[in-house]
């Protein structure tokens, strides 16, 4: 028992690898995301999926499109679209800043992990800009560049 102020429990349910892939990231936000029951059980079961996910301002409020989360097995069958849309919970001040920002054209939002922080699930996006194939590529060989240089350092060490 006792004052909960001082905890804050954090627990990383699922990371949307492709994005920090696919994307140049700016600027990341936390928002709440509104979700049912079974739902919320799913979450913490881990059966998430962020693939083709991304978010939009629609009316003043932000939605989350396409993240998949599979129903609680223990629920009753076909109650909840898996990949319905969802309302994330930001500040007005915030939405207001991120639709100023989106006035760029390239700039999109999307999702980068989903967690539970103080049994709370959250949802962590980011505004982006996709990266051409020749920024993929060069940033796989760098970072094997970088596995090359921090394998010769450790084999120098072990001699």
């Amino acid at each position: 028992m006792g004052n909960k102020k001082g905890r804050t429990g954090f627990s990383l349910i699922a990371k949307n690898k492709k994005a920090f892939r696919d994307y140049d990231l700016y600027e990341k936000f936390e928002a709440g995301i509104v979700l049912v029951g079974s739902e919320v059980k799913s979450v913490r079961e881990h059966k998430v999926n962020f693939k083709d996910s991304y978010a939009r301002i629609k009316d003043d409020e932000l939605f989350l499109f396409n993240m998949d989360i599979a129903p609680y097995s223990k629920a009753r069958a076909g109650d909840i679209d898996p990949k319905r849309t969802r309302k994330l919970l930001m500040h007005r001040k915030e939405i207001e800043r991120l639709k100023g920002k989106l006035t760029d054209k390239s700039l999109t939002i999307v999702p980068l992990s989903i967690y539970l922080k103080d049994n709370l699930v959250k949802v962590e996006i980011a505004l982006a800009k996709g990266k051409s194939l020749r920024d993929k590529r060069r940033d796989l060989q760098k970072e094997e560049s970088d596995k090359e240089i921090k394998r010769a350092l450790k084999s120098m060490k072990r001699r």
